[in-house]
């Protein structure tokens, strides 16, 4: 069996590990921050949308340059950037200028996150790339439990200018990490890349799985919270609890993903996922929020590992960044449509309806997956049984 916990393996885990912990330092605090700003309800949602808005239209160039030129130097660019960002937050003194930075910050998290997630598929071996994938996930997974917690800690005793310096910190580690970082690299001299890589065919029945099923995640992450509390529950519960669902899922996912093909762990993680949105609705207390949060950690955190390996099968070796770009592309408008549109179900219809549209959300993700992308990845499975490993 080919190795897999490689030095480079493990260097790219750890730099993604710092950078999307920095980030999540902002997820409860920004919006405590544009309100002591001045800043409305809808400046706040425009903040969020900025950011995802200039991740979304990076991406694809960003794709394509790591394609051509290699990860390294987009990667450095990006994680400089992405640090540089979260200091000057603190020389801020009024919306309209925060808004600017966070066009800067993400355009720096478009090139870091994607050269990042790229890396890790050089260094992955393709017969063990579901299990790499999974554990690599864990990075995300292990910040977005420790991240929150930390930045309202930060927050709380440190001030503001002590919770983007803290940022600023980790994104710098990440960056110190990634300059000892040497990845193999073969370039991609063909034309093509940019907006092309959306439109491509191939990638199209799983960047289009991944997007409804973000639109969900979307949802989950922005009221979720608000919802455990009308019914008395601790907000931090359903994320912590997540957080160790999914944790204890993704190896095991991904081992079965390199076994016996992606489709067989994605069909049922998605009706798992969709069952949990079911009885988030339903919950009317701590043991509803706890029961979702366990049934959708296994769900979402079997399906999100196996779609990066299901997009990559059906990708050409060199374009991998071009792929990675797509599926993070159909995320990051996922959750940004996600986000708003769930908002607006909540306001008007309230949170029961509101998880009941995500459950939908997450049938049309499942079908569309069944009717389009699990042919296409058998027969790409099959052409790679038949013939050495890229």
């Amino acid at each position: 069996m080919e190795r897999l916990w490689t030095k480079p393996f493990v260097q790219t885990t750890v730099v993604a590990l710092f950078l999307f912990a920095s980030l999540y330092l902002l997820l409860p605090t920004l919006p405590l921050f544009i309100k002591r700003l001045g800043g409305s309800e809808a400046e706040v949602g425009l903040a969020a949308g900025v950011f995802t808005l200039t991740a979304v239209v990076f991406r694809p160039v960003v794709g394509g340059l790591l394609d051509r030129y290699g990860r390294r130097p987009f990667l450095l660019a990006g994680l400089l950037v992405f640090a540089v960002s979260m200091a000057l937050y603190d020389w801020i003194a009024g919306v309209a200028v925060l808004l600017a930075l966070r066009v800067l910050h993400g355009a720096g998290w478009a090139f870091s996150s994607t050269a990042v997630g790229t890396a890790i598929t050089d260094v992955i071996p393709a017969s063990r790339r579901g299990e790499g994938m999974g554990w690599f996930g864990m990075a995300m997974t292990l910040a977005m439990a420790v991240g929150p917690t930390l930045g309202i800690w930060a927050m709380e005793r440190l001030t503001f200018s002590g919770l983007f310096a803290l940022a600023a910190v980790l994104a710098a580690a990440a960056l110190l990490l990634a300059l000892r970082l040497n990845v193999p690299f073969q370039p991609n001299r063909a034309p093509g890349g940019g907006w092309r890589a959306l439109l491509d065919k191939s990638a199209l029945p799983v960047t289009a799985t991944v997007f409804f099923l973000a639109f969900v995640y979307g949802g989950i992450t922005a009221f979720t919270p608000l919802f455990a509390e009308s019914v008395g529950a601790n907000p931090a519960t359903f994320f912590l609890v997540y957080a160790i669902a999914l944790t204890a899922i993704r190896p095991v996912a991904g081992k079965l993903s390199d076994r016996y093909g992606t489709s067989v762990v994605i069909v049922p993680a998605l009706v798992v996922t969709a069952s949990a949105l079911l009885v988030l609705a339903a919950a009317g207390g701590t043991a509803g929020i706890v029961a979702a949060a366990v049934l959708y950690g296994i769900g979402f955190g079997a399906a999100q590992p196996a779609l990066q390996a299901a997009n990559l099968l059906l990708a050409h070796p060199e374009r991998r960044g071009a792929a990675t770009a797509s599926f993070m592309t159909a995320f990051d408008l996922g959750i940004g449509i996600g986000s708003i549109g769930l908002g607006s179900v909540s306001q008007y219809a309230g949170y029961p309806a509101l998880f009941a549209t995500g459950a939908g959300s997450v049938v049309v993700s499942f079908v569309i997956f069944i009717v389009f992308a699990r042919k296409a990845l058998a027969a790409s499975r099959a052409v790679r049984q038949s013939a050495p490993l890229q």
